[in-house]
């Protein structure tokens, strides 16, 4: 099969195309023939040598697919050749096949292409993970999402919107507020204009931001507990702006707040296919019934993977980009 390496850490030109053995299915895993691959920022991070593969998972970059079963381990029960799915991978997705543990494979929603449905199950089932289960997202609380023109940020927006939450944006640009706004922000908080802390208190009527899902770490911790409402809580999911903070603890006990942070691919089979269980029971019914609204999808070649990283390393990306195999 053909395949994506990443030769050494390094820019996009660091991937090339290979030629490597199909993978065997082990006996809870399902073999899917990928005919797309979304690309997530902890590619970006692999590739540059800052984010390994864990213990046992493939080498290859690609978290998310979406295909055919191809073939299966003898203790599936739940799929059959020829099923149109998408899946959370361990990694290996950049590739024209993978195997997949099956618990972490879902059915191809009704209405979407299989370039649409690649772009859904790691931004899914990382908020779904860390907003709805972990920090038991409700209706009607204001919810602060950074890059919220981004995959996670998009998916963020999505999940807080059809829970019945009022969620908001940080961006960079014009363009990306508004296409937050499409993605379900009730506004797009320009962030190198204005400060998102007074915003969000603004928009709140001083109450603050009950969750806020941050990307950027720094001194973004400071400003997320000062925009953060009374027994809020601060999902941590990346650290593009550093990993190093300093914070006044005392802001922390009388907001009484609650921080946690969360990386999906290290995660338990078990803990994945109990994500991919919870989104089967409330995001798939929204997604089928057009209550969830597609990404904006950029499309590249497999063989391309190097241009479509580049794309995604660019200031004014957004939305989702995926590999077609």
């Amino acid at each position: 099969m053909r395949a994506i390496e990443i030769t050494r850490p390094g820019g996009p030109e660091v991937l090339a195309i290979a030629s490597l053995p199909v993978p065997l299915p082990k006996t809870n895993e399902v073999l899917i023939k990928v005919a797309a691959a979304g690309i997530n920022r902890p590619d970006i991070l692999q590739r540059k040598g800052k984010y390994p593969a864990p213990p046992g998972a493939s080498p290859l970059p690609g978290l998310e697919v979406a295909g055919t079963i191809a073939d299966k381990g003898g203790a599936v029960k739940d799929w059959r050749p020829g099923d149109a799915v998408v899946a959370l991978t361990n990694g290996g997705g950049y590739a024209e096949f993978v195997a997949v543990p099956a618990g972490q494979v879902l059915p191809l929603p009704a209405g979407y292409s299989m370039i649409e449905g690649a772009a859904l199950p790691e931004t899914l089932f990382t908020i779904q993970q860390t907003l709805l289960d972990r920090a038991q997202l409700q209706s009607g609380q204001n919810v602060l999402v950074h890059g919220g023109a981004g995959g996670i940020g998009a998916a963020a927006l999505q999940l807080a919107r059809l829970k019945g939450a009022i969620p908001f944006a940080t961006v960079s640009t014009r363009a990306k507020a508004d296409y937050a706004i499409t993605m379900g922000a009730r506004t797009g908080i320009l962030y190198p204009e204005e400060d998102f802390v007074g915003a969000i208190k603004e928009l709140t009527n001083g109450r603050g931001a009950d969750i806020i899902v941050d990307i950027v770490g720094g001194d973004y911790l400071g400003r997320n507990l000062s925009a953060l409402a009374s027994d809020g809580t601060i999902i941590q999911l990346a650290l593009l702006g550093g990993a190093k903070a300093q914070i006044n603890l005392a802001s922390l006990l009388v907001k009484s707040a609650t921080l946690f942070g969360s990386t999906l691919r290290a995660q338990p089979e078990g803990v994945k296919a109990t994500i991919a269980s919870h989104l089967r029971e409330q995001v798939w019914p929204a997604i089928a019934s057009a209550k969830f609204i597609k990404p904006r999808i950029r499309t590249f070649a497999l063989a391309d993977a190097s241009r479509a990283h580049a794309a995604m390393d660019e200031p004014e990306h957004f939305g989702k980009i995926v590999l077609c195999t």
